[in-house]
Formats: C-alpha cells, sequence, structure tokens
C-alpha cells in the first residue's frame, strides 16, 4: 500500500505540471516529465525515515512546475542537459555526471530540460519520512 501512495503522488506531480508551470519565459507545454519508481527502502539505521529512488525523463522542451519535497533529495543526471534551482539559489545549468541537491526547507522553482530537441534523464535519491508522500505541489510552506 506504501508503494502505491507513493505512486500516486509521483502521479500527481506528472498530472499537475502544466497547470503549475513556472510563470516566466519558458511556457508551459502539454509534455510532461516521465517518473518511474525504482525502489523505496526502510532505514533501520534511521528510524521513521526510508529513501526513495526515482528516474525522471524530461522529453525536450518540458518544463516542471513548482514543488517541494519536504525531504533531502539529491538529483544525478544520466543524459542530457537539464535546469534546475531553488528558490533564493541561482539557477544551475547541469549535464550528464552532475549532481543536485534541494534540502527540505527548498522550494524546487525551476526544472526543465535545456535542450528542445534532446531528451534529458536524471535519477533521485529521497530519504523522507516514512509514508509521507515524496512530491507536494507548490512553495514550501504554501
Amino acid at each position: 500500500m506504501n508503494a502505491i501512495y507513493k505512486i500516486a503522488a509521483l502521479g500527481l506531480l506528472v498530472a499537475t505540471g502544466s497547470a503549475l508551470a513556472h510563470g516566466d519565459e519558458h511556457a508551459p507545454t502539454t509534455v510532461q516529465p516521465k517518473v518511474t519508481l525504482l525502489s523505496n527502502h526502510d532505514m533501520p539505521d534511521v528510524p521513521g525515515k526510508e529513501i526513495t529512488t526515482i528516474t525522471v525523463d524530461y522529453p525536450p522542451g518540458v518544463v516542471e512546475h513548482v514543488h517541494h519535497h519536504d525531504a533531502n533529495a539529491i538529483v544525478y543526471v544520466l543524459e542530457g542537459n537539464i535546469i534546475e534551482g531553488v528558490q533564493g539559489q541561482p539557477e544551475q545549468h547541469l549535464k550528464a555526471g552532475d549532481t543536485f541537491y534541494e534540502g527540505p526547507n527548498d522550494t524546487h522553482t525551476i526544472g526543465r530540460n535545456a535542450s528542445q530537441t534532446e531528451p534529458a534523464r536524471f535519477v533521485v535519491f529521497i530519504v523522507h519520512d516514512k509514508g509521507k508522500p515524496i512530491v507536494l505541489p507548490g512553495a514550501k510552506g504554501r
């Protein structure tokens, strides 16, 4: 049941992407990121925490919605080029082999494929409270 809850949360991330997309020069598209659950494991040495691993595929030109995780998340870019950013920090241009960190108090304000013609793919490791959603729409504190 716990895995089903997480998959539903990932579905919310994908389904609401264009409705909540960034209000900047990068117009929202009807193309959405593809999120795939890879694993979910309890962390026996950290009571109440679990680690979830997902892959995210960004089709060319995709723009993700503003969201937060209430968790520690580390992105590792597998292929392509992406632009990522959290509120109050400059955006970062990442390529294959680069990493990006989001903390539990960060709002993920920028997430998009840097290319209009090539796909991008990354893996995300998320350490979060057991049984809680890994993705929450909107800014932290709203």
